[in-house]
């Protein structure tokens, strides 16, 4: 499933981009073209091998749980790519993921984290700095779901290879008011696996 955040303006423009399982433009993500490496298997065979790798290690209720492995796609959206990457690895002098929540989890939809400020959806961080439409910042979802819905509002720029189930298990969290998890669902460590050097 695919990875989503806000759209990324690029020299002043801003580009959107269709979540992966509805076609785009020719270069962009397909679930079609995202083939299952092996039968029975659950990792996902990359789309390019200069794209970056990063995990979340994941805890819920102080428990861990395992490991999600996403590839970044910054051969179509560079800058939202390494926006999410520097957060994942802790390069980035405004924060990072690690020791932040999952602060909103709905079933058969996404589950939302990155808010490593307020940890309740209000908060968000760019390594570009500025907060103003169109611009990345570190709240992104993860969709357990097809969302025609949102295609033409939010960027897809990663997806899941491998830790599916693990995505499952914090979308099977109960939740409260707000859709807030009722057990703290915690990235435990996050960083980089693989992949390309960081934007010069």
């Amino acid at each position: 499933m695919g990875i989503c955040g806000s759209k990324e303006k690029n020299d002043g423009q801003s580009t959107e981009m269709a979540r992966p399982s509805q076609p785009a433009a020719s270069n962009a993500p397909t679930q079609q073209n995202i083939p299952v490496a092996g039968e029975g298997a659950t990792v996902k065979a990359r789309r390019s091998p200069d794209n970056p790798i990063v995990y979340f290690d994941i805890a819920i209720g102080g428990q861990p749980i395992g490991r999600i492995q996403m590839e970044l796609f910054l051969d179509v959206v560079p800058a939202t790519s390494e926006n999410f990457r520097q957060f994942c690895t802790g390069e980035s002098n405004r924060g990072g993921y690690k020791g932040s929540t999952f602060h909103r989890v709905i079933p058969n939809f996404m589950i939302q984290g990155g808010d490593f400020m307020n940890g309740d959806g209000t908060g968000s961080a760019s390594i570009f700095g500025g907060d103003s439409p169109n611009t990345n910042g570190s709240q992104f979802f993860i969709l357990t779901a097809s969302t025609p819905h949102l295609d033409r509002k939010h960027v897809v720029f990663g997806e899941v290879l491998d830790g599916m189930d693990v995505v499952k298990q914090i979308e099977a969290t109960r939740t409260g008011q707000g859709d807030k998890p009722l057990s703290d669902v915690v990235i435990a460590g996050s960083g980089q696996l693989a992949g390309a050097k960081p934007l010069a």
